[in-house]
């Protein structure tokens, strides 16, 4: 298991996984001057009040909650948002409203997910060719239905 500090300015619990399996931990909103409401194809910058270090190796992805989605079409701009472990701000999280209806986010409600993960550095290697597979070039569709 992986320790991360974190500074919680918000009046609202740590993130938690809400089942034993779960990848993601529920981001809340720290809103401590009151809902915000969204319009339809309105975005904001929503607060959650954390802030946190990750170790070089690992990054935190902020992603929609499937829930807000289906439910009141609410999603993430830049879906899934990353957090590099050389950031120390706050995280805030870029909703967006989908649906033709208005939305009120309200202040400790869960609007994200946070999934901490491993990643690689890379360096290029310059080539003429790559390697032939049985897809080749094939992109948006290739492959069927």
């Amino acid at each position: 298991m992986l320790t991360i500090p974190v500074i919680n300015s918000s009046r609202h619990p740590l993130p938690e996984y809400q089942t034993a399996h779960a990848a993601g931990l529920d981001l809340r909103a720290d809103l401590p001057t009151g809902p915000l409401t969204l319009g339809p194809l309105e975005r904001v910058l929503v607060p959650t009040g954390l802030s946190l270090a990750l170790p070089p190796g690992y990054e935190a992805q902020v992603r929609p909650r499937s829930g807000l989605a289906y439910k009141h079409g609410i999603g993430i701009v830049n879906s899934p948002g990353t957090i590099d472990a050389d950031y120390r701000g706050e995280i805030k999280v870029l909703l967006v409203n989908l649906s033709n209806e208005v939305f009120t986010v309200q202040d400790g409600e869960r609007i994200a997910q946070l999934v901490v993960a491993r990643h690689e550095t890379i360096e290029w290697q310059p080539a003429e060719t790559l390697s032939e597979t049985a897809r080749g070039a094939g992109g948006y569709g290739s492959t069927g239905r």
